[in-house]
């Protein structure tokens, strides 16, 4: 019979106050204490943090203090050049795989775990259950975005301020709304316009 702390990758009920678990996470939490409380000017002591917190971390991420995460960024998966805003949540009881170059906008939650309706295992029982969540690379989720567990959004995608995604995503989509729905795909106008009828003056970018 598995482990609750095996249960936790599996997609099985557990039980997240189980010893084992619980001895681990007070571990790890104690890292991202010393991640939060770092000095704006201690750069070097956040990104040894997070090299130590994180699963896999790739070359010139930037996450602004606070960030927030159950198990400290134990299962998230970074790749390089990711940006990540202040109050990024990740409720990472399961693995969390983002892209190259993906950005978070302010108070963005990604959550792998859930719990079961049937009030009698979700009370006083307190079981859950989680489910992966994957991201791709170069994609862009606005303010106060959440995605729920076991959702994969595609590459380019950008998810407007205020979305719950509680679908997956296709690449290469604008995707808007609670629920969250896809609204077109990114096209030739994206080329021209940044913003409504600002024109994107290319003569004037690195």
């Amino acid at each position: 019979m598995s482990t609750m702390k095996e249960r936790m990758h599996t997609g099985e009920l557990y039980l997240p106050g189980d010893d084992e678990i619980m001895n681990e996470q007070t571990l790890r939490l104690e890292m991202l204490y010393d991640f939060n409380t770092s000095r704006p000017g201690e750069g070097e002591k956040r990104q040894a943090l997070l090299k130590k917190m994180f699963a896999e971390i790739g070359e010139n991420c930037y996450i602004e203090p606070p960030l927030h995460a159950n198990q400290s960024g134990a299962f998230v998966h970074f790749g390089k050049g990711i940006y990540a805003n202040f109050n990024l949540t990740l409720v990472d009881d399961t693995h969390i795989y983002v892209g190259d170059y993906t950005m978070f906008a302010p108070n963005v939650t990604i959550a792998t775990a859930g719990h079961p309706i049937l009030p009698e295992l979700r009370g006083a029982s307190y079981y859950q259950y989680n489910m992966p969540v994957r991201i791709g690379r170069n994609c862009w989720l606005g303010a106060g975005v959440v995605v729920l567990p076991g959702i994969t959004i595609g590459d380019n995608t950008v998810v407007g301020a205020g979305s719950i995604v509680t679908k997956d995503l296709p690449a290469n989509v604008l995707a808007v709304g609670n629920p969250c729905r896809v609204v077109r795909e990114i096209n030739e106008h994206d080329r021209k316009y940044y913003y409504k009828d600002k024109e994107i003056d290319y003569d004037s970018l690195k």
